[in-house]
């Protein structure tokens, strides 16, 4: 068990307690309360605890971290601490190349996909909009949710710190905003997707590929308007609906472009 520094043993027999100082960066800054935010500050603590249960304790999801540095050397996870040192932690580095240090995780994910939670479900059509393997139901539970990430090396975005914080994921995201709109900023800046759109590539649905398809095979099954009105036509491979550019596809565009564009 450990703590941020807020008073001294009480008595003679209280345990041993040590001291280590701990600074983390960028959106990491984030799980910590403003006063610890961007700076160096105490961690008190009993025993040898390991850097995850010692970070955990701090309030950071372990998934979300990718280097630590302690006393100028990259460790892993399982480092012990012993009370003195300084330690730096770092963020998921998806787009960099931090080697030869000690990168936490296996190695970047060479295709973004995503998994996201149950809260997640309108930020999951925003990315399938804009051609990211997204996957979402409303009855996933949090194990699913892992199991799976895990099994097709998806990335999990989540607004649920607690399963960033299971031992076995090993790529996640925290939302820190609410506002869908802002979620999907926050990922595209997060993941440096702005180059990686292909709009109109997926189902919004159901998430499987568009595949064009011919408008004559199409009479019948669309308004007679709608075929005379527009001449392309995608048919999901999964669920079977049909796309088109229809009167919001100009509004879509440049929106996309705006996202691009963000920083």
């Amino acid at each position: 068990m450990g703590s941020v520094i807020n008073s001294k043993a009480d008595d003679n027999h209280s345990p041993v307690k040590r001291v280590t100082f701990f600074r983390f960066y960028a959106e990491l800054n984030d799980h910590l309360p403003a006063e610890y935010r961007k700076k160096a500050f105490p961690y008190e603590f009993n025993g040898k605890p390991s850097l995850k249960n010692s970070i955990h304790a701090i309030g950071i999801p372990h998934g979300e971290v990718d280097l630590i540095i302690v006393n100028g050397t990259s460790v892993n996870f399982n480092y012990q601490l012993h009370g003195g040192e300084f330690v730096s932690v770092y963020p998921v580095f998806e787009s960099l190349d931090i080697t030869p240090v000690i990168h936490l995780r296996s190695k970047p994910l060479r295709e973004t996909r995503f998994i996201v939670d149950v809260n997640l479900g309108k930020l999951a059509l925003k990315l399938r909009l804009l051609g990211f393997d997204t996957l979402f139901s409303n009855s996933f539970k949090d194990h699913e949710i892992i199991s799976v990430s895990l099994k097709e090396k998806r990335i999990v975005l989540t607004r649920d710190r607690g399963i960033l914080k299971q031992n076995s994921v090993t790529h996640g995201y925290w939302l820190r905003s609410d506002n869908p709109k802002q979620q999907l900023r926050e990922v595209v800046l997060r993941f440096q997707l702005q180059n990686s759109f292909k709009p109109f590539s997926r189902c919004t649905h159901c998430n499987s590929q568009l595949i064009k398809t011919e408008k004559s095979l199409l009479i019948g099954i669309l308004p007679v308007d709608t075929l005379s009105y527009y001449n392309q036509f995608w048919e999901c491979h999964g669920c079977g609906r049909i796309y088109w550019k229809g009167s919001h596809f100009k509004h879509i565009l440049n929106w996309i472009e705006k996202l691009k564009d963000a920083q």
